[in-house]
């Protein structure tokens, strides 16, 4: 019997020399989760403090330097911005780690191991619409879809860090197909909040920059009025959702309950901030709050199903 060819490049030879980092695979899984989440929080920070323009210019801060420049006028504007700038960089390099962790694992499936390049591909796309929200002196379109890109990495984060920890099976219902179409319902709504959460900060005062209070000419009053509407409309498709799995699956039910605490965690965060003329802690705390409601509907999706495991 002849011996194995040896490895004909380093390409070749890359998943055994990373077999032995493995291990660290579900911890590296789990700090992009919580950088996609934190970095909501910073950016919020950014807009929060009217830093939306503490560096002038992209890819540099200021023209001729990638770092804030200093001067008596400097304020701390833009090493806010610089600072969410270089957790962008740190969330690069994570997603770096992630994607020769999870692509060269050859015992799991391609679909599996494809999901490694999506955190790189969006940590690249969000400098891109970050650069051009400066470059275009933070047009409300494009804050808005940068905050939207944000909360889909938050739900992929979640869902590669799920597929990781079961098989590459063929995904099986736990769960009856009446209670999975509520889940989708559920998902659709989470979907709908967010986005007139977003419409609604943009039409607020918190813009981003001082100069120009409200980015969307909008009145705030309805938007807030829909927005809080489609909560309640969720609220109640949740609690619809945990009635019909009361003595389903433990996990779906645990799942569900969190969401539901989460929900009501957001509401009260959200009328208390409404009532208190939006201070920026609050207004900070509901942007990561909003963070942590796609990932508690993202999980309880996964959970109404499971994938078994199966030899590659």
């Amino acid at each position: 019997m002849t011996a194995p060819a040896a490895p004909t490049s380093w390409i070749d030879a890359l998943p055994g020399r990373v077999d032995r980092f493995r291990h660290w695979t579900r911890a590296v899984l789990i700090a992009n989760l919580v950088g996609q989440i934190g970095i909501i929080g910073t950016g919020g920070a950014v807009r929060l403090t009217d830093s939306g323009l503490g560096c002038s210019t992209w890819p540099q801060c200021e023209p001729g330097s990638f770092t804030p420049v200093f001067h008596e006028a400097t304020t701390l504007h833009p090493y806010i911005e610089f600072g969410n700038r270089t957790l962008t960089g740190a969330l690069g390099v994570v997603a770096v780690l992630l994607a020769v962790l999870v692509c060269t694992d050859l015992k799991r499936t391609a679909s599996y191991r494809m999901l490694g390049l999506v955190p790189i591909v969006g940590v690249m796309m969000q400098a891109l619409i970050g650069g051009i929200v400066v470059l275009l002196h933070l047009h409300p379109g494009w804050v808005s879809l940068h905050f939207g890109v944000s909360g889909a990495l938050v739900a992929v984060s979640l869902y590669i860090l799920h597929r990781h920890g079961e098989g590459d099976g063929a995904p099986r219902l736990v769960v009856a197909p009446q209670v999975r179409n509520l889940d989708w319902v559920l998902a659709g709504l989470t979907a709908v909040v967010v986005v007139l959460g977003v419409l609604t900060t943009g039409a607020g005062p918190h813009s981003g920059d001082a100069e120009v209070g409200y980015r969307i000419a909008v009145d705030p009053a309805l938007l807030t009025k829909w927005h809080a509407a489609a909560v309640w409309v969720f609220l109640v498709a949740l609690v619809a959702f945990l009635v019909v799995v009361r003595r389903g699956p433990a996990e779906v039910r645990r799942a569900a309950v969190t969401l539901l605490v989460i929900t009501l965690a957001q509401g009260l965060i959200g009328y208390v901030q409404y009532f208190t003329d939006l201070p920026e802690l609050l207004v900070g705390l509901h942007m990561i709050g909003a963070a942590t409601l796609i990932a508690g509907t993202t999980r309880v999706w996964l959970t109404t199903r499971e994938r078994a495991v199966t030899a590659v």
